[in-house]
């Protein structure tokens, strides 16, 4: 499917359409890469299995409607590459290995407000004392969030994948802004298909042993499908439609939709503890503790959220 040109008059509607599946989208893949890694495969593996496949798709729909690049944009596509493609999703996954779902999901909730921040230094908008205190509150919550700990099993969150996760967060949310301005000009398949070219180089050197590893004779049916999905949905249909989506709505709306996934994250993860990863095929480790120390931490994030939020109306 093509993205490039959705019914005229609901284009909106599609965007925000769009934006609500790729969280929940998001949401599940929380559970499934966290059960893969790193017995199945490693983290920089996965990240390389990811863009290989991902960028293949991205380059064989280029193929069918061929767009030029101006070569002046070619730097902030680099860019691009190295803030959406290689550092956020070689974080993310690094991160998820060592931490919780949740954790993970609850940090990534700061995108929003990193967004605005970035947005005010490279897009030049006001920032008011209200965002000042959103950031401030956000920001406290998420880094209580990664020094502090309950009493953990080996099971439980790291400092150092929350951090990971923490500059996966700074990471994407540095993208939302940089590929806004490639939007006005090139279509969503045309910006996706370059970036994971570029991130393909950028990956390669890091994940090419971990990927030559996988003693893919061995694997499940269940293990070959949830890999699937990760390239395929997680990465090429996430990808593409939320690039698409920030041709109709602006950075921070897009953003705004991670608010989801502290809660999707948090389902799916007693969902898949509850039916037994065994049964499906996946087995790992999961935690499904929330202590007082997250919820308050959540409750800080979501409130610096809101004032952003309440103060970007």
């Amino acid at each position: 499917m093509y993205f490039r040109n959705p019914m005229p008059a609901s284009r909106q509607a599609w965007a925000h359409l769009a934006l609500f599946t790729v969280n929940f989208i998001y949401g599940v893949n929380y559970v499934v890469a966290k059960g893969l890694m790193p017995v199945v495969i490693g983290p920089s593996g996965f990240i390389l299995l990811r863009v290989l496949g991902a960028g293949s798709l991205f380059w064989v729909l280029r193929a069918i409607r061929p767009e030029p690049v101006a070569p002046a944009d070619l730097i902030r596509l680099l860019l691009c590459a190295v803030t959406g493609v290689a550092l956020n999703q070689l974080m993310f996954f690094h991160g998820l290995m060592r931490t919780t779902p949740l954790n993970a999901s609850i940090i990534m909730v700061v995108t929003p407000i990193l967004v605005l921040v970035l947005a005010g230094v490279l897009l030049r908008e006001r920032i008011t004392w209200t965002k000042a205190m959103g950031v401030l509150l956000g920001a406290a919550g998420a880094l209580v969030l990664v020094l502090v700990k309950p009493s953990t099993t080996a099971a439980g969150p790291s400092t150092v994948g929350d951090l990971f996760i923490l500059i996966n967060a700074s990471s994407y949310g540095l993208f939302l802004v940089l590929v806004k301005p490639l939007m006005r000009r090139y279509s969503a398949v045309t910006i996706m298909a370059w970036s994971f070219l570029f991130g393909l180089f950028l990956v390669l050197p890091f994940g090419w042993q971990e990927l030559g590893a996988v003693q893919w004779q061995t694997l499940s049916t269940a293990h070959i499908l949830a890999l699937a999905f990760v390239v395929v949905m997680v990465t090429f249909v996430s990808y593409l439609m939320n690039t698409w989506a920030m041709a109709y709505v602006n950075p921070t709306v897009v953003g705004a939709y991670i608010y989801m996934q502290p809660v999707l994250a948090a389902l799916f993860t007693w969902i898949f503890v509850r039916i037994g990863p065994e049964r499906l095929g996946i087995p790992g480790s999961y935690s499904t503790d929330i202590g007082i120390v997250q919820a308050l931490c959540a409750l800080c994030i979501f409130g610096g959220v809101y004032l952003v939020g309440r103060a970007d109306r």
